[in-house]
């Protein structure tokens, strides 16, 4: 399967070759500045696609990590209505030795 692919690919770029050898200057250089600009194309838009895959792992590694620090968060205090007393502002018990 993979060899019959590869060699159907090989047979096309050479397809591809070989018309452009028989074209005249000119529309040589328009065959390649369309193949140029669609190579830039499939580029741009394969780099716009890792980004926004990339883009979306991060978001969602921040997203996990500001659900965990919440959730310590709420561990770490009291509410009485909507104030917050985290548990480090509580006063050390007094020392009655002294």
């Amino acid at each position: 399967m993979f060899e019959r692919v590869l060699a159907a690919t090989v047979v096309a770029i050479c397809a591809v070759l070989l018309l452009r050898l028989a074209l005249g200057t000119r529309r040589r250089l328009r065959f390649d500045a369309f193949f140029r600009r669609l190579w830039l194309r499939l580029r741009h838009g394969g780099h716009s696609l890792w980004r926004w895959r990339e883009s979306r792992r991060h978001a969602e590694m921040a997203r996990k990590a500001a659900d965990e620090l919440i959730k310590r968060a709420r561990d770490r205090g009291e509410w009485d209505g909507n104030v917050y007393t985290p548990k480090s502002f509580r006063k050390p018990p007094r020392d009655k030795m002294h």
